[in-house]
């Protein structure tokens, strides 16, 4: 019996540490995503730019992660030998490789509002500094109970802030960072002119629409996976995922008359806004949570552009932060048993939480890159932004003609 429940032991650690690798892998892959969506998005002489930022800040997010913020999230480190890390298959190793690829989407999103116009270098010493020390800071708070928070929104509403696969956590944090940043940077040259918007079209529909796919594909690992263990896992949530997906899509067509910028950002902000109920939600609240979340991207989007001329090229705003914004409280919404959830949350919990991640976020960022603006600097010069962040900074083109 003992060495049967000893092998039944080892099946266990085994399955849920390839469990969370297989997720590991799904959302690494999204970074491939965030960097073709750019790539897309931005005009061609930046292209080359948006990739190299987005694998640059991934090396940084790692180090910064595994050496400073997993620590200041779940006060574990990683400072032992290799025989208690290889302990339980690894799976503490490889959970850090899960989570670590959730931090480093922070700059992977903030990327897209400050493309074509932010120096390289400053760009990456504010990756270190918010994947070590603001994201995990709320990110403790949240996901592993620190300082009291969530025990103190338990006692006092019920439930704590719930937050299955980062809304807020991931999504909203990185979004109102990107805000923060992109105040501080201004709008690119000749962006506005007289009053008006310059339009500034996408370079390559084709490269902006494989990277809404491959984001889309990887969102299942991002949100099934956040199980981190097999008996954890649900189809509830990959239903409600791929309900959300389909609600943020046919509003953004319908509302963005055919825009294939919005059409393939559609998904994506039905995506962001059910990470945080989609274990709890009836797929008719996914499927509603999405379509609220389409609509908001492009009405917020256009009225950002527009009206508050704040260029925040690839709308991560809007469809990061204010969507995710959105998906706490529709966590508290359609998470409730009267609308068909599991219930277990409380829309004043979902409240609180949502803005103590926007505060966070916002603060943190306009610390970050203030900090580093008043330092090293945070834009190129006005001749290296008309050349393009390809050949100011890189020294090579994104093609040839020979």
């Amino acid at each position: 019996m003992e060495n049967l429940h000893s092998a039944v032991e080892t099946l266990v650690h085994g399955a849920n540490t390839l469990f969370i690798l297989m997720g590991a892998i799904m959302v690494l892959a999204m970074h491939a995503g965030f960097a073709f969506l750019e790539v897309g998005t931005v005009r061609q002489k930046n292209q080359v730019n948006a990739l190299s930022k987005i694998i640059s800040d991934f090396a940084i997010s790692c180090l910064a992660y595994f050496f400073i913020g997993y620590w200041i999230a779940y006060g574990a480190t990683f400072f032992t030998d290799a025989a208690t890390l290889s302990q339980n298959n690894g799976y503490a190793l490889v959970k850090f490789f899960f989570l670590m690829t959730f931090a480093a989407a922070i700059p992977a999103i903030i990327s897209g509002g400050i493309a074509e116009r932010a120096k390289f270098a400053p760009q990456l010493c504010a990756s270190l500094l918010i994947v070590g020390v603001v994201y995990p800071f709320f990110e403790g708070i949240v996901w592993n109970g620190n300082y009291g928070f969530q025990g103190w929104l338990e006692a006092t509403f019920g439930a704590g802030f719930h937050d299955f696969a980062g809304s807020v956590v991931v999504h909203a944090v990185g979004g109102w960072i990107a805000l923060g940043a992109v105040l501080l940077l201004g709008a690119r040259n000749g962006r506005y002119r007289g009053g008006h918007v310059v339009a500034m079209p996408p370079s390559n529909i084709p490269f902006l629409a494989l990277g809404a796919w491959i984001l889309t594909i990887g969102w299942f690992g991002f949100n099934v996976m956040s199980a981190q263990t097999l008996d954890g896992i649900s189809g509830l949530v990959a239903v409600n995922s791929l309900m959300a997906m389909v609600g943020g899509t046919l509003v953004a067509l319908l509302v963005g008359r055919a825009d294939p910028g919005f059409i393939h950002n559609g998904p994506l902000a039905g995506l962001v806004a059910v990470c945080a109920g989609s274990d709890l939600m009836h797929p008719l609240g996914a499927l509603a949570t999405g379509a609220v979340a389409g609509g908001l991207f492009v009405w917020t989007f256009i009225l950002t552009q527009n009206r508050f001329k704040i260029d925040d090229v690839l709308g991560v705003w809007p469809l990061h932060g204010l969507c995710g914004v959105w998906g706490g409280l529709a966590a508290g919404i359609f998470g409730t048993e009267a609308l068909g959830g599991l219930g277990g949350v409380s829309f004043m919990s979902q409240l609180i939480g949502s803005l103590a991640g926007v505060v966070v976020a916002f603060v943190g960022g306009l610390l970050v890159y203030g900090l580093i603006k008043s330092v090293a600097g945070l834009r190129l010069s006005e001749e290296e932004e008309y050349q393009g962040a390809d050949l100011s900074i890189h020294k090579i083109g994104a093609t040839s003609d020979d």
